[in-house]
């Protein structure tokens, strides 16, 4: 065994010397030891971070936070590297030197104006969560694969969400949304309501609140301020609560000018509750002459539902004769078949009872052959059936355009 040198001493004692200091600077000096180790080419472009007590490595491109233990390897983030898209973007622009910006039209009030290109990941989110709510699009299709290679195919820059987030970002935008909402209602003075009910195929009654007012430019807005289910017995009192209670969250419960509704008497006992309340603070308006609008569209339908009552049995020959054909692919097809050998056009619109008649009287002789050709067919209207048939198609064709305008 060799004996220690004098140099080797020195030197020792300058470590000594050096870890003394270190202590006293509140420095472990195995930290700094370990921290000069640090000879990978990777610790370029990453960082060391603290994230809830644990360490991760941040790359500087793409802020993606990647596991990491004091003194372990650096293969996974040499990896990331190779992957990392941001990088690759980085790369490709020092290799080819400066390069121009990306230009794009931005349309402005219907003019087409050229401007610089510029990723914006807030954006891309926003418009992600518009396309799914317009489109009722399952949050579930935002972490499909061939729509993340698609997004990817548009621009590079893409980050995939998960499901998770996107249903985060909706309610974040609906909570702006509604922000804005008020604000806009809160420099109104007047207000008025459209109010309905009804129940669901999986019997759970909804109430749905809109309102309509006139915005600092004289334009006529209509927004929806409250659609949700609503508990039974759907009685006149739990509706006028239901709708106050939308009222004061939205801040208009003095703005109320006129509500509109079915002529049902529940609804007849709400608007009679709410028109005390609001005469109570003696905040209703024109003296309550107009607060309840009758609903004419309801009216109407229900004048077109006494008529109909008239030609009741043609109604249900044409309606069962309908719905005899649909329920064979081949009688559809055979009735078709006619139909193109008439030189008639064909029409889907099968289910409303103005559109069945109309569809019904542009092909009434198809029917006649077609019996001919289907002994089970039973529900051949008779010529006396359709000139009724078509005397009430005619008022019925005012109506359907009186509704368009309601």
């Amino acid at each position: 065994m060799s004996r220690p040198t004098k140099a080797n001493i020195v030197i020792d004692m300058e470590d000594v010397d050096k870890d003394d200091e270190m202590d006293e600077m509140g420095i472990d000096a195995t930290e700094a030891k370990t921290s000069r180790k640090k000879r990978s080419v990777v610790w370029k472009e990453f960082e060391i971070i603290t994230n809830s007590g644990d360490m991760k490595a941040r790359c500087h491109h793409c802020k993606h936070n990647l596991a990491y233990k004091k003194g372990g390897a650096t293969t996974h983030l040499k990896r990331h590297l190779k992957l990392c898209t941001p990088r690759k973007a980085t790369l490709v622009g020092k290799d080819k030197g400066p390069k121009q910006s990306l230009l794009s039209f931005d349309v402005t009030e219907g003019d087409e104006m050229l401007s610089i290109f510029k990723y914006d990941k807030g954006k891309v989110r926003e418009e992600l969560v518009k396309m799914f709510v317009v489109h009722e699009y399952p949050f579930r299709m935002v972490e499909h694969e061939f729509f993340t290679k698609f997004c990817r195919s548009l621009n590079p820059k893409y980050e995939p969400i998960k499901r998770q987030t996107l249903k985060l970002d909706c309610i974040k935008m609906y909570i702006s949304e509604k922000e804005s909402l008020k604000l806009a209602l809160a420099g109104i003075n007047k207000i008025s309501l459209t109010f309905d009910l009804w129940t669901s195929n999986q019997s759970i009654g909804y109430m749905c609140l809109t309102g309509h007012f006139m915005d600092s430019e004289w334009k006529l807005q209509k927004r929806m301020l409250n659609f949700c289910p609503l508990e039974p017995p759907h009685t006149g009192l739990a509706i006028a609560d239901s709708i106050s209670e939308c009222l004061i969250d939205w801040g208009i419960e003095d703005k109320i000018s006129t509500i509109t509704l079915d002529n049902a008497s529940s609804n007849d006992l709400a608007v009679r509750v709410l028109k005390e309340n609001f005469e109570a603070k003696e905040k209703l308006h024109f003296g309550g002459k107009i607060f309840h609008v009758q609903c004419c569209a309801h009216i109407l339908n229900l004048m077109v539902q006494d008529g109909l009552t008239e030609i009741r049995d043609v109604i249900e020959n044409i309606r069962e004769s309908v719905k005899y054909l649909k329920l064979s692919p081949s009688r559809l097809y055979k009735f078709n078949e006619i139909v193109k050998s008439l030189k008639l056009s064909t029409s889907k619109r099968l289910i409303p009872t103005y559109a069945m008649l109309e569809c019904a009287l542009e092909n009434k002789s198809v029917f006649s052959r077609y019996k001919e050709r289907d002994y089970n067919y039973k529900w051949l209207p008779s010529d006396e059936d359709w000139k009724r048939a078509a005397e009430v198609s005619k008022f019925l064709e005012v109506i359907n355009d009186v509704t368009k305008v309601c």
